[in-house]
């Protein structure tokens, strides 16, 4: 979004550390084994999860459940509670920012087959090792390599 990347910029200027939002989505494939999906970036075409600014009167969760979709084309449920954060160095027009990125894991319900940013993006499902791999964020590829989903609540007994 226009408006929030400005005022990311803004506080960036004044010296402030900027934030995103992110979404891991994921699936278990049909051994039961977790995969998680990542994105090309638009300029670098590097391997990433999809991210982006936060939204006016949208939770960081939301926000985070938008950016899946248009990037990754892919609708699910976003878990409550953040997966973990990490920090990166993003490129404005004369300057490097650090940024802190708050995770969120998104169960996958639906793959659609058009999305908002098809024409500019690959995806690929992979296990989170070779995904962890294939990320240039060091803190990044430890939160996919170290990835635990939260246990299912057991069922009362009858």
């Amino acid at each position: 979004m226009a408006i929030a990347k400005k005022k990311a910029v803004r506080k960036a200027r004044r010296g402030e550390r900027i934030r995103q939002v992110a979404a891991i989505p994921f699936r278990l494939n049909g051994h039961g084994n977790v995969e998680v999906m990542l994105v090309t970036s638009r300029a670098t075409r590097r391997f990433i999860v999809p991210k982006g600014w936060p939204m006016k009167g949208k939770s960081g969760r939301k926000a985070a459940t938008i950016e899946a979709r248009e990037e990754a084309g892919v609708v699910g449920k976003t878990l409550r509670e953040p997966a973990g954060t990490y920090s990166y160095w993003k490129r404005l027009e004369n300057r490097f920012v650090r940024v802190d990125v708050i995770v969120y894991l998104l169960a996958v319900t639906e793959e659609l087959a058009n999305w908002q940013e098809a024409e500019i993006r690959q995806r690929a499902w992979l296990a989170p090792e070779d995904a962890a791999m294939l990320i240039d964020e060091p803190d990044l590829s430890t939160l996919l390599r170290n990835l635990r989903l939260p246990e299912q609540e057991p069922a009362n007994p009858a």
